[in-house]
């Protein structure tokens, strides 16, 4: 996408407010555009003042001022116009300071909200697109070019905008004063900058992409490397990961370095070539019969009016380049904003009860329509508050169904049933409700215990008396009871300062505390020695009768107290039976989707 429609995609995302704040900010550009008028027009009177005063007093626009003030004598001109020339500079200044300020906070507000946005927008993505995603771009998305939306975009567009109205301004006064002058001075000058924009727009083009590549990489570097940590020390790869970071590092920087001097170089040619064309306009003028005063005079305005022109230039050139170097970061930051999010499947009141059983019928599913099915032809009725287990080799579909079940994935081929309801977009938020998740690697951030059990849930909005009954469903309250300081105790990141055990009974609890009818283990115990997991175990089996229980285990033996044991093989369900008759390779059909009760096992 070019500049311009980059600009508009970002403006239709803008909040009502900000664009109100948008509209008082061009008034306030406005507003200096005037003060700059005012501050360069006062020149001309005072320098006449000191240089000509007598052709000053008897010029006959100045004659209402001077009856006004009492004035005289051309000597008593000196103070007021001092004064008047004081007064337009200090408030030029002054409307200059409160634009920078008013603009740099409007561009950092706006690049607040297209953060928040983006990760929003993130965050309800369905959970197909973030198995397909790398975290290092979102995390980049997020905070990197969401930076550069604001130095890049943001900010250079409102001082493009600025830059525009004060150099017409500018312009306009210098005209007014001496019309060749002024308008070759402005043709040379936008001359040096209109032939460097052509010639380095290839380069910016190419340095953007750069900046949006190698911020990324970096990101990537920097999780993989401390993700891995104990990894990486063990195998002693410290060093491949500072190559692979300086790799990524060094052209970053060095991309960042070509547009900083692209973006300066051009002030310090066109300063040069200004003092040398103000030298030559000086030859020329003195050696006409205007007279030194008239020459001294228009110098003076020509000078002033150059010292606020060339900055004006450049600082919108160096927008330009600014736009130009971020333009694929800023596509990037698009997209990531651009991400649709299904209000149906968010906001959607609808209920679904959970009273007799779960039911698969006839359930497939592939990820790509490209890719070999994952699931095949499934049928499973599973009764409320059973304990159903799942087994199966690696890739035979295990984690893929209950992701299913959860309603994170929605099959392909056939349907998910809750008491004769299809779990659809409609009620698939109602059906999530109902069900918590513990996994084989338990996410706790470095928080308390109780901001961990409680997971998701703001501070003030934790029920204490719930915190501490999940603790004791799952058997963890008594070591938690025994810290110093108990249920506000930090877990560290990722919870490094409890053992496995500690951290899989803390999931236990999040998912009790959550109150859900249906509990999911998906390998939670596939990590953790016998005994830990023996007694994790015993923790899952006090829970009651009235939630229930799927789980996944790598190990037959995990599954002794489960009422079914399910066997998927390569997407399909080879065998069901009890803990007994597995071990016994009793092989039992698998029953038709259109029956409603449990199978004989």
């Amino acid at each position: 996408m070019s500049i311009w429609q980059l600009t508009k995609a970002f403006w239709k995302h803008l909040s009502n407010q900000r664009k109100r704040q948008f509209v008082a900010l061009l008034f306030l550009i406005v507003l200096a555009s005037f003060a700059e008028v005012l501050s360069l027009g006062a020149v001309l009177p005072f320098l006449g003042v000191i240089a000509q005063p007598d052709k000053v007093f008897a010029h006959p626009a100045i004659q209402p001022l001077l009856g006004l003030l009492g004035i005289e004598a051309p000597h008593e001109l000196l103070l007021p116009m001092t004064v008047i020339f004081i007064v337009a500079a200090l408030l030029a200044g002054a409307v200059r300071l409160l634009l920078l300020r008013f603009s740099t906070k409007l561009s950092y507000g706006m690049g607040a909200d297209f953060s928040h946005d983006i990760y929003r927008h993130t965050l309800y993505q369905p959970y197909a697109v973030h198995l397909a995603r790398n975290s290092s771009e979102i995390i980049s998305g997020v905070t990197n070019k969401v930076s550069i939306i604001i130095s890049n975009l943001l900010t250079p567009v409102l001082t493009l905008i600025s830059s525009a109205f004060v150099l017409i301004a500018i312009l306009a006064a210098l005209l007014a004063i001496d019309l060749w002058m002024s308008l070759t001075a402005f043709i040379g000058f936008g001359a040096i900058y209109g032939v460097i924009i052509f010639v380095t727009r290839r380069r910016l083009a190419a340095i953007s992409v750069r900046l949006s590549q190698e911020s990324t990489k970096i990101v990537r570097v920097l999780q993989e490397g401390l993700g891995g940590i104990r990894d990486v020390l063990i195998d002693g790869t410290q060093e491949t990961y500072c190559r692979q970071y300086r790799q990524a590092d060094i052209p970053l920087r060095d991309a960042q370095a070509s547009s900083v001097i692209i973006g300066t170089a051009p002030r310090f040619t066109a300063e040069a070539l200004g003092m040398s064309f103000i030298a030559i306009l000086a030859y020329f003028l003195t050696s006409k019969d205007s007279g030194v005063a008239n020459t001294i005079t228009l110098l003076g305005v020509l000078a002033l009016g150059a010292q606020r022109l060339l900055p004006v230039l450049q600082q919108g050139y160096q927008s330009v380049v600014q736009l130009r170097s971020g333009q694929y970061s800023l596509q990037d930051a698009l997209d990531l904003l651009n991400q649709p999010i299904d209000y149906v499947v968010h906001e959607s009141n609808a209920d679904l009860l959970f009273q007799r059983a779960i039911e698969l019928r006839d359930l497939g599913f592939r990820y790509v329509p490209e890719s070999p099915q994952v699931l095949l032809d499934l049928n499973l009725y599973i009764p409320r508050g059973s304990r159903t287990g799942f087994i199966g080799a690696t890739g035979s579909g295990k984690s893929t169904l209950l992701d299913i079940i959860m309603g994170l994935l929605s099959p392909t081929e056939g349907g998910l049933w809750v008491d004769d309801m299809r779990v659809t977009t409609a009620t698939q938020r109602a059906w999530q409700r109902r069900i918590a998740h513990v996994p084989q690697a338990i996410y706790l951030s470095d928080a308390s215990i109780t901001e961990n059990i409680a997971f998701g849930l703001p501070v003030d909005e934790i029920d204490l008396n719930r915190v501490r009954s999940a603790a004791q469903q799952a058997q963890i309250a008594d070591y938690i009871e025994a810290l110093p300081e108990r249920y506000e105790t930090h877990v560290g990141e990722r919870g490094v300062r409890l053992s496995g055990g500690q951290r899989q009974r803390i999931g236990i609890a999040r998912a009790l505390y959550k109150q859900a009818e249906v509990i999911i283990f998906d390998e939670a115990t596939s990590a953790l020695d016998n005994e830990t997991e023996r007694a994790v175990m015993d923790a899952i089996d006090g829970l009651g009768r009235d939630l229930t229980i799927l789980m996944i285990a790598h190990r037959l033996s995990t599954l002794q107290r489960c009422d079914r044991i399910v066997e998927l093989s390569r997407g399909r369900i080879v065998r069901t039976g009890t803990y007994d008759e597995m071990v016994g390779h009793t092989i039992h059909p698998v029953q038709s989707s259109n029956t409603q009760q449990e199978p004989n096992t």
